[in-house]
């Protein structure tokens, strides 16, 4: 059986735990996060491994991106990552990770530029579910109206993270 590394590191909006596979980070939430249960048995039975505190070479690299992007200084991240999930929703996180830093889109501008426009629910759903946070980062995306909607790791680190991104909130 394959081994999924995991690991728990300290930011500054709280512990996260990474995971990580030999082709790239699988996973990254908050310790606080509600479904993690459910997203490390679908991790392990998709990719059908064992999940097991140990280091892997990526969290290095991860953890140093991390603190960059923290203190302000990184805007992209080139750790790999290894995404699992339908086609659709590797093309709603691809899209995800297309929205420049400083920007917010909201999931209708999400569905039209996916070609869809009324898949905004299932670009919600999709953008829930996201494993990796901040990497494929669905917290740019807000509500048509501007209002902080939807974020699994809480609303205000939603908002803590726009604000270091320096994105403008209306």
């Amino acid at each position: 059986m394959e081994t999924i590394h995991l690991k728990i590191l300290k930011t500054p909006l709280g512990d996260m735990i990474a995971c990580a596979v030999d082709q790239g980070i699988c996973l990254l939430e908050f310790t606080d996060r509600k479904n993690k249960e459910k997203q490390f048995t679908s991790l392990s039975k998709t990719l059908n491994a064992e999940i097991v505190e140990k280091e892997h070479p990526h969290f290095k690299q991860l953890e140093e991106e991390l603190n960059e992007y923290f203190e302000g200084k990184r805007h992209q991240f080139e750790v790999p990552l290894f995404v699992t999930g339908t086609e659709f929703q590797k093309k709603v996180w691809q899209l995800l990770r297309e929205i420049p830093m400083g920007e917010t889109r909201s999931y209708k501008q999400q569905s039209e530029f996916l070609g869809n426009p009324k898949a905004i629910r299932a670009v919600g759903t999709a953008n829930g579910i996201n494993k990796i946070a901040i990497l494929i980062p669905c917290h740019r995306v807000i509500g048509s109206n501007g209002d902080l909607v939807g974020y699994a790791g809480g609303i205000w680190r939603k908002q803590k993270l726009l604000e270091l991104e320096g994105a403008i909130l209306f």
